[in-house]
């Protein structure tokens, strides 16, 4: 098998791999924020599930515990966020901030005084980890001619978390843009007056969102901690949950437009694990390329593309604003 056909290969796996939580966060975002309610706790929501899910399974062994923690976790912080901000018209922003610090924080704490490793918690059992799927369909893609080993070592042996967040893409689409539910939220998010004058409930909808979001938030967690890392270390997100908002402004609120984005962060997070330790041309100086410099590009990357795109991108009309039923 070719070398570059491998490479290729790997790189494109690594990039879906990566790109898994941003996508998860990302469509928990534009569900939310459709409807209305601007959410700057991706990042804590799914920081505090992703230690649920590690805590749960270090005790009990079960990844179906795991994960039922890591849900119930994220829809709880995501009702916490619209008690706050659409019972009580809190400020959203504020809110948002505010979870992200608080799971920061409680994470560590919990983590020492459960665990005494640091905030970690224990290395995961493999009956604990999600597993590859789609092994024998891999080797079956390699024998196709030319573009084979590409897609059999990048599409295939994921696990189900990855295929699941490439299907819920079209299944976020369809439900915005093709179901009754979806049109709702989208004039929710819009023009919330209209709304509750056609007699439906404001409230009752963006609470909607917001469970759909938390269990969104959740699966991205959990992934972090059942399929890419042994065991949940503390600020393991790393700011994905800002990329994933920043993803979802590139991409206007729309599914497929920001799973591209999504895919665009993955490839230069993929890339820069990859150059890391790569030496420079002897034009360039030689010597190895800055590991601090590669691991950069992703973040750099968010920062221009919401200085360059977020004055462009047309955001929900009613977004932030909390709705007072007029009496």
């Amino acid at each position: 098998m070719d070398d570059t056909l491998i490479f290729l290969g790997g790189l494109l796996a690594s990039t879906l791999r990566v790109s898994t939580p941003l996508i998860l966060c990302a469509l928990a975002g534009l569900l939310s924020e459709r409807s209305g309610v601007i959410d700057l706790g991706l990042e804590g929501k799914m920081l505090l599930s992703a230690f649920a899910a590690g805590a749960v399974g270090a005790f009990t062994g079960s990844w179906p515990l795991a994960l039922a923690a890591a849900l119930m976790v994220g829809v709880a912080l995501s009702m916490l966020h619209g008690y706050a901000c659409v019972s009580h018209t809190g400020d959203q922003v504020v809110m948002g901030m505010a979870l992200t610090m608080i799971a920061a924080g409680l994470t560590i704490v919990l983590g020492i005084a459960w665990f005494k490793q640091g905030g970690q918690t224990p290395a995961l059992p493999d009956a604990v980890r999600l597993g590859p799927q789609g092994v024998a369909l891999g080797e079956a893609l390699k024998a196709i001619p030319v573009i084979g080993p590409v897609l059999g070592l990048g599409l295939a042996g994921h696990n189900a978390l990855v295929y699941l967040a490439l299907a819920l893409v079209p299944g976020v689409w369809w439900l915005l843009y093709r179901t009754r539910l979806g049109l709702r939220l989208r004039a929710t998010g819009d023009n919330p007056a209209m709304v509750d004058a056609a007699g439906l409930s404001v409230l009752r909808l963006r609470y909607g969102a917001l469970a759909m979001n938390g269990v969104l938030c959740a699966l991205a967690g959990a992934y972090l901690v059942l399929a890419q890392n042994a065991n949940f270390v503390p600020h393991m997100t790393a700011g994905r949950g800002y990329m994933a908002l920043a993803a979802m402004i590139f991409g206007k609120w729309r599914p497929v437009a920001a799973l591209w984005a999504c895919l665009l962060f993955g490839f230069l997070d993929a890339v820069a694990i990859r150059l890391q330790g790569v030496a420079l041309p002897a034009a360039l100086g030689g010597g190895q390329v800055p590991v601090q410099a590669i691991q950069a590009l992703p973040y750099v990357l968010t920062v221009v593309l919401l200085a360059g795109f977020i004055g462009h991108a047309r955001a929900p009309a009613a977004l932030g604003t909390p709705y007072l039923k007029e009496r």
